[in-house]
């Protein structure tokens, strides 16, 4: 407790007192159904706890929440109070990975119950009881062995369908937006985020799962209302709680997926210290172009792993190329130049990268043809390639480097513009912009720290301050002026392209975007070289890094 705030300890007290409130009549009424509140809460109580202990030593899996059926099957058989009785018990048992642990349970039990009783509220305000049916059969049921109707039989359980769906549909929404108003106000009052940050998606992620739970209770209930009973329920429980556990395995898998991926982007970033963050940064701006072209959610998923693992292949260039002192040789150019093929063999046997090995293999070509590894053009470029492309290079002309200034957003995204066509597809490129403008550039940065940060006003870069750097794109033409800019605001890079800044005016001198081969831009010989100068060897494209 003494960890929390004091705005979330009175959240948590005020829980915990509108939970009594809600169980007491249960507690105090001479009608409470003890026997069904006995048996619903230990067979909630033992999904719960076998998370905590399971059976023959085997890990259950992370992603296996709370099984909710139980609970909303409470909701079906019992009166409000009764049914948050029930989710008090699992509430307190449930798996708790953060401290402090005793505070969380009780919060969990608190808030389950909570839900359940507006849950139950719902469910009898919309006449649900009737349309379920009165009664059950074996004395096991929340009314004896006689309901008002007369003795059990087929008209006593015979629940109203369809009509009965409506009520436990609208309990079960009711328990969802209870429980996610309940953890965003926790979220909020804990870790002081704004309300609309901590509440948003908590309900869209939780709505369609909570509605499977509420039809699976739905089931049981019915059933349990039957001639079979009890045993006819546990059968249907059964298989729901099967089907979590398949789930709960899915997103074992998805989490093992991102740790490897994690893994291969911190191999890169040990090699190649001098771009570390620049894989994360780019899959975030990869992930803003497919958003921005209409992709689904999926594909748009794997656009951000493939801009993520695009550099992947660097793990197969010697070090010592990678963190050359000046100037490489055409052996050394062609040997770097082979990192997206040593990336694509490197994850060709992880099937769930998909269409994203196609984008770390290509991600260097050109659309007029003089990229590499294969010089391919146009739409015979994979798309998710040319997203990953401009990804690549507005990351490389944004960012800070040991021998280079991060340059305005603004003059990253004129320069782009003004290569599309020949180095990029027009089309990601003005999706990037597009999206920039409306929602700006906030790149989550994990490195950068070692980095030796160039003052604004600084001259030329000798040979020595690129030592170690590795050969990230400088677009020709582009006088690396201003300060470094890691942030724009949502419309900054409009503003920035049509102020007439030195660096458009310099790149307006020339167009390096054509008949340039693109390899890897040379720090050292930048010194020597007057910067900008169209068609000279050390003169890259925009984005043409290595």
């Amino acid at each position: 407790m003494r960890v929390l705030p004091p705005l979330a300890r009175a959240y948590v007290l005020c829980a915990v007192l509108a939970a009594l409130a809600c169980v007491a009549p249960a507690v105090t009424g001479s009608a409470t159904p003890w026997p069904s509140i006995g048996l619903l809460s230990v067979l909630y109580l033992g999904c719960e706890l076998v998370k905590v202990c399971p059976l023959m030593g085997r890990r259950v899996p992370e992603g296996l929440g709370s099984f909710f059926p139980v609970v909303l099957a409470a909701v079906f058989l019992l009166p409000p109070a009764a049914a948050a009785l029930v989710a008090l018990p699992g509430g307190l048992a449930g798996t708790v990975t953060a401290r402090p642990a005793w505070v969380r349970r009780i919060w969990h039990g608190a808030q389950q119950s909570i839900a359940a009783w507006t849950a139950g509220q719902v469910y009898g305000r919309l006449g649900g009881p009737g349309a379920l049916g009165t009664g059950s059969f074996g004395g096991t049921g929340p009314s004896g062995p006689e309901g008002p109707s007369g003795p059990a039989g087929p008209a006593a359980w015979v629940a109203d369908f369809p009509y009965v769906m409506l009520p436990a549909a609208a309990a079960a929404v009711a328990f969802c937006l209870v429980l996610t108003a309940l953890d965003g106000c926790i979220l909020a009052a804990a870790e002081r985020r704004p309300a609309t940050t901590a509440w948003r998606g908590l309900a869209t992620r939780s709505l369609a799962p909570h509605c499977v739970h509420g039809l699976a209770g739905l089931m049981m209930a019915v059933m349990w209302r039957s001639p079979y009973g009890l045993p006819a329920a546990l059968l249907v429980m059964l298989p729901m709680y099967i089907s979590c556990w398949v789930f709960a395995q899915y997103h074992r898998e998805r989490a093992a997926h991102q740790a490897t991926i994690r893994a291969l982007v911190q191999a890169v970033d040990i090699k190649d210290r001098y771009t570390r963050g620049h894989s994360e940064r780019v899959g975030q701006a990869s992930a803003m172009i497919a958003r921005e072209l209409g992709m689904g959610e999926e594909r748009l998923e794997v656009v951000r792993i493939a801009g993520i693992l695009h550099d992947v292949g660097k793990l197969g260039v010697p070090t010592r190329l990678l963190r050359k002192d000046g100037p490489l040789t055409p052996e050394e150019r062609r040997i770097i130049e082979l990192h997206p093929e040593y990336g694509h063999e490197m994850v060709r046997g992880i099937g769930f990268l998909g269409e994203a090995r196609a984008a770390i293999l290509h991600h260097h070509e050109r659309v007029d043809g003089s990229g590499y590894p294969y010089g391919l053009t146009g739409e015979q470029i994979p798309v998710l390639a040319r997203v990953v492309a401009v990804a690549d290079a507005f990351d490389a002309m944004t960012s800070t480097r040991s021998y280079s200034r991060a340059r305005p957003v603004g003059v990253a995204l004129a320069e782009l513009e003004r290569c599309a066509g020949a180095q990029f597809d027009p089309d990601m490129v003005r999706a990037l912009v597009d999206a920039i403008d409306r929602q700006g550039w906030h790149p989550k940065v994990t490195s950068d720290d070692d980095l030796q940060v160039i003052p604004a006003g600084a001259g030329e870069v000798p040979a020595a301050g690129a030592q170690g750097a590795v050969r990230e794109a400088v677009p020709a033409g582009a006088t690396l002026t201003g300060l470094p800019a890691q942030a724009a605001p949502a419309g900054a890079a409009s503003q920035a392209r049509t102020a007439g800044s030195g660096p458009l005016q310099a790149a307006a001198a020339g167009d390096p975007c054509t008949g340039v081969p693109g390899p890897a831009a040379e720090p050292a010989a930048a010194a020597t070289e007057a910067p900008g100068t169209p068609g000279s060897p050390s003169a890259p494209a925009a984005g043409a890094n290595a």
